[in-house]
């Protein structure tokens, strides 16, 4: 099974995943983390990325799909693929079905994780993590048994991320729907596209997952 998953920061692309992988035996490809590991090891895409990057351009579609390529080429991806991050545009959508059709692969389903903007940026804003142990806490929805104590720990010292504020979440809200606006009707037209109510609890999200891919 291969999959891409859609949403913006904060929908819990990243905790249904995890789940995939533990459950399904998928793996997960960033983008991101398969830049930096290729730029890590050396190889002939990595270390153009590497140009590339430290001149900073971004890195053009074609080195992102052999990436992809190479990466694909691994025996962990056996079981199936969830793509985050990627593909953002049209062009980089097509790219990638002609790339994966020549390995004899196809996408199966790409999945929306459709959310309420407001309620995710209160989402969003309202979490902090312990700074000892890494607990994650809400203003709202989780908050420590005992208040400024930590419930795994018992540390008494939290953090917020820097961009955890209301006007950086909109921003990269806004981003995330300018870039994936032109994909979705590419998907729908080819009859993968299923959206997934990303603002349910966290078991229902992965439940309808589960219906969709069976």
């Amino acid at each position: 099974m291969n999959i891409i998953l859609l949403g913006p920061p904060g929908a819990g692309k990243g905790t249904q995943a995890k789940r995939l992988e533990t459950e399904r035996g998928m793996i997960q490809l960033s983008t991101g983390d398969m830049l930096r590991a290729a730029v890590a090891a050396g190889t002939a895409l990595g270390q153009k990325a590497k140009s590339i990057m430290e001149a900073g351009q971004l890195v053009p579609d074609d080195l992102m799909i052999g990436l992809i390529s190479e990466r694909l080429d691994q025996d962990d991806t056996k079981n199936g693929f969830i793509l985050d991050g990627f593909p953002r545009t049209t062009a980089q959508a097509e790219a990638l079905d002609v790339m994966l059709e020549k390995k004899g692969l196809k996408l199966d389903y790409v999945l929306q994780l459709v959310v309420d903007d407001a309620a995710l940026t209160g989402r969003i804003v309202g979490r902090y993590t312990c700074a000892k142990c890494g607990k994650g806490y809400h203003d709202e929805f989780e908050k420590p048994a005992i208040d400024g104590v930590c419930d795994a720990c018992g540390s008494t010292e939290f953090k917020r991320r820097a961009d955890d504020n209301a006007e950086t979440v909109m921003s990269r809200l806004e981003a995330y729907h300018g870039q994936t606006a032109p994909i979705i009707p590419y998907y729908k037209q080819a009859g993968k596209l299923k959206t997934v109510d990303g603002m349910a609890e966290i078991d229902e999200v992965t439940r309808e997952i589960k219906a969709i891919l069976g």
